[in-house]
């Protein structure tokens, strides 16, 4: 199993469980709303909006840097055709269930990155912010404290959220740059980190629910049920949200499109359920959907719906395209970003929690510099852009889905580190190129 350090165009509408997202989002006070925002009704006086073609709207799911929740499929399907053609195992039902397990880190870090990104800004402390996540819960269920599991992981998330808090008012009101600030964070908590792990080196991690938040599964007739709920919930959602911004005037996607994204989340959720329900044990048989797959995709659900239907959500993508406009529009640019960087703080500490459970232990050696660098590549892959004002949790999941499949897939066949390095080198540059060309073409076309 591979391990990492010690050994999921303009703001998109709500994602879905397990499909692709909406290539259009939130309208922003710096300019024209989006002709698919899941924000305010049509004015009744207003004209109708032009209605979203099936061309333009599949373009938008297509094109890296718009939306590109495609291309990253394509692309996944594309690494999982090479690996498998170097090594059959990579394909196998044990392989695919380790490399769900293994991205659920770079998927939490991915989306915790993307609260930076969409200001602007960077953070780049999330990779040891992850770390000294893990270390206190490990910390707090070892030994003469013994605390209960679940006040262990709300007192390591408290500390990482109010880490993330300390950074965000520190660049909001003092105006520093992030990438000075989040620097000095991850130096701090690196220091941190290494100090309360101290001459032990490692901590074991006793608690079992602890250890099986990535571990553990569910029970494979609970793996179909909670895939219908959550296939059936995203369904009348997507169906009605659609279905309304077509009848108040609104442009909406095509409903041959709406029924696509239903088609595409529901497949994906009967092929995870599917391969994860497959024996996979040696000396007995082990089925069922890890209990990580439910917190990754309960993070990415809460994440989705505050970024994309809520008033602060539209407010962190109005800064990200132009902060002077926002803030002549009402916004509070202090209290947005500081609450941004808490969020990713949060989200971090999700992600070190997991990683701590994954292993059954910490480490001082964990190398969160690596870590800060994956988180970035997933957001960056996956479709956020590092100009600010677009981006959506799904590009963390799907960017952080590439990072683990190649990584688990160098692992297979025996690759380098030098080798890996190169890989992940072009992968994000060639993300990062399809952002900026994106962008260049959607200046010329607005002259």
């Amino acid at each position: 199993m591979a391990r990492t350090g010690t050994g999921p165009a303009g703001p998109s509408g709500p994602a879905g469980p397990a499909g692709p997202a909406d290539p259009t989002g939130p309208a922003s006070p710096t300019g024209p709303a989006d002709p698919a925002s899941p924000a305010a009704p049509a004015d009744p006086a207003a004209p109708a909006a032009p209605a979203v073609t099936q061309r333009h709207a599949f373009r938008a799911y297509l094109v890296p840097g718009e939306s590109g929740a495609l291309s990253v499929i394509i692309g996944l399907i594309v690494i999982g055709a090479i690996f498998q053609s170097r090594s059959s195992h990579f394909l196998s039902p044990v392989n695919l269930t380790d490399l769900l397990v293994q991205g659920a880190v770079f998927m939490l870090l991915g989306m915790a990155e993307v609260f930076a990104l969409l200001l602007g800004d960077i953070d780049l402390s999330v990779g040891f912010v992850s770390g000294l996540g893990g270390v206190i819960t490990a910390e707090l269920v070892t030994g003469s404290r013994d605390w209960p599991w679940w006040a262990a992981v709300a007192a390591a998330l408290g500390v990482t959220t109010a880490i993330g808090a300390l950074q965000g008012t520190l660049i909001a009101r003092l105006r520093l740059p992030s990438f000075v600030v989040t620097l000095a964070g991850l130096l701090a908590c690196e220091g941190a980190l290494i100090w309360i792990v101290g001459s032990r080196g490692t901590l074991p991690i006793p608690s079992n629910v602890v250890n099986d938040l990535a571990n553990g599964y569910l029970a494979p007739a609970a793996g179909w049920l909670v895939m219908a709920v959550c296939a059936g919930v995203f369904a009348v959602l997507t169906a009605r949200r659609d279905a309304e911004r077509r009848a108040g005037g609104l442009a909406g996607p095509p409903v041959s499109l709406t029924v696509a994204k239903i088609g595409t989340a529901v497949l994906a959720g009967l092929a995870v359920v599917i391969v994860c329900n497959l024996n996979r044990g040696v000396l007995s048989p082990v089925r069922g959907v890890p209990w990580v797959v439910l917190i990754v995709l309960g993070v990415l659900v809460t994440w989705s719906f505050l970024l994309n239907r809520t008033r602060f959500g539209r407010d962190v993508h109005a800064i990200g395209s132009n902060a002077e406009a926002a803030r002549r529009a009402g916004v509070s640019l202090a209290r947005v970003r500081t609450a941004a960087f808490a969020l990713a703080g949060l989200t971090a500490g999700v992600a070190g929690v997991i990683y701590a459970s994954e292993l059954r232990s910490v480490s001082s050696g964990t190398d969160g510099a690596t870590l800060v660098l994956y988180a970035v590549a997933a957001a960056v892959i996956g479709g956020t852009s590092l100009f600010g004002g677009r981006g959506k949790p799904l590009d963390g999941v799907l960017g952080g889905l590439v990072i683990a499949a190649i990584y688990n897939g160098i692992y297979l066949l025996g690759m380098s580190a030098a080798a890996q390095d190169l890989i992940f080198a072009l992968v994000l540059l060639a993300a990062v190129s399809a952002d900026a060309l994106a962008r260049r073409a959607r200046r010329r076309g607005s002259r």
